[in-house]
């Protein structure tokens, strides 16, 4: 059991940031399935609004320090490739 103030505080801090990155990270996974889901269903006319939400969300959770930017940069150039096939196919 921590004894001193701050490392309690620093325990409690830590447990909020936890909590609030694991919500980002989630709804960040959940865009990204629903851009595959879209294209599953071939429904052309989503996958561009699905693909600027997500993008928008996972640049905003690297902004904010929840993933590495370089992180970030992967993720939106793998979706980006896979809707840019989707279109080129449909």
């Amino acid at each position: 059991m921590r004894k001193n103030k701050s490392a309690i505080k620093r325990a409690r801090q830590a447990d909020e940031k936890r909590l609030r990155n694991s919500h980002v990270k989630s709804t960040m996974k959940t865009y990204i399935k629903k851009i595959t889901a879209v294209m599953e269903n071939k429904d052309a006319e989503h996958v561009d609004e699905a693909f600027k939400k997500a993008v928008s969300f996972i640049n905003r959770a690297a902004s904010k320090g929840v993933i590495h930017h370089n992180n970030a940069s992967r993720k939106v150039a793998r979706l980006s490739k896979k809707v840019h096939s989707f279109s080129q196919k449909g």
